[in-house]
């Protein structure tokens, strides 16, 4: 019941911010030029999000996702910037370029599972152990550029970032396929089942026979693994890699995953609702964007928008206990 409630008013919200902002901006809001910038948008901080996500539904928090992210785009950036040139051409760039996506991968896996360690068998906090993380990573990335940018990238990584396919932005498709993956995890695997049960009571987990630390090092792996994607997607975009891209996405994942019914205790929360949520954000700051409004005062509604939602989630379940008694 929780969960068709929680679903039931993301929509009406959604349909709600998207009357509104059309009726704000009329017809330039749902131009197709609009629509095809906001799934060039979006598919960044969505990635980021579900990275996020699954350690919240444990009960943790990932705060190294936006630091991983950067030093595994610098890890491909450097790669790609010593040992291709922008204008090279043949087969020789494209396996390099395939190269450096699979070495900044495996950067954000080992990222994963050092905080996978420090989490299940060091049984350092969560949030402690990210944070180490997050400043550890930032400082190395820092030291490999030297606090500069690494740029000219060549033309085939250029591709994930900023290719169409049939009409639908490359990054899109790499959102929905990992949007779908997580879906199938959380849902129809012994993997998904055991990470709401660790969130919901990993005591009562442990003495049902579960292998508690296996499956934090699982959680934080598909969490590491997922900030690389996003970072691949965003050195593509920008066609460069630094230190500190992307900084403001960091709560603003946590936003999403709130936003999106995920519990902050840990234990409940859906894929689906994560992405009404991250489609509502998105067009409230497009919509916001063709208003010229201050892009801080976009901030400021978001929060509005978070704390609104829990408000009435509240209410709801208040309600709902009300009628069960």
């Amino acid at each position: 019941m929780r969960k068709n409630s929680e679903t039931l008013i993301l929509g009406a919200i959604l349909l709600a911010v998207l009357g509104l902002m059309w009726a704000l901006n009329g017809s330039q809001f749902v131009q197709f030029e609009n629509v095809q910038s906001m799934a060039f948008q979006l598919p960044e901080l969505g990635i980021l999000s579900l990275a996020m996500m699954i350690t919240m539904l444990t009960s943790g928090i990932n705060l190294s996702i936006i630091a991983s992210a950067n030093l595994s785009a610098i890890t491909a950036a450097l790669i790609l910037t010593n040992f291709v040139t922008p204008d090279a051409g043949g087969i020789g760039p494209a396996a390099i370029a395939a190269g450096a996506v699979a070495a900044g991968l495996l950067v954000s896996a080992i990222i994963g599972l050092l905080n996978g360690f420090l989490i299940a068998v060091v049984e350092v906090s969560p949030i402690l152990a990210t944070l180490g993380t997050m400043i550890l990573m930032k400082g190395v990335s820092i030291v490999l550029t030297r606090g500069y940018t690494l740029s000219g990238l060549p033309e085939p990584i250029l591709f994930i970032g900023n290719g169409l396919v049939a009409g639908i932005p490359m990054p899109m498709i790499i959102f929905i396929l990992c949007a779908v993956f997580m879906a199938v995890v959380l849902n129809h695997t012994p993997l998904g089942n055991h990470i709401y049960m660790i969130g919901s009571n990993p005591v009562a987990c442990f003495f049902s026979g579960v292998n508690n630390a296996a499956v934090l090092f699982r959680t934080y792996l598909i969490s590491g693994v997922y900030a690389g994607i996003a970072a691949m997607i965003m050195m593509s975009r920008f066609n460069s890699a630094k230190a500190d891209y992307g900084e403001s996405y960091l709560l603003m994942t946590v936003l999403a995953s709130v936003l999106g019914g995920v519990s902050a205790a840990g234990g409940f929360g859906r894929v689906s609702g994560l992405v009404l949520a991250l489609v509502i954000l998105q067009l409230v700051s497009s919509g916001l964007n063709l208003l010229n409004i201050n892009p801080f005062l976009t901030i400021a509604i978001w929060g509005m928008i978070l704390i609104l939602v829990m408000v009435v989630n509240y209410l709801t379940a208040r309600y709902q206990e009300a009628r069960l008694r």
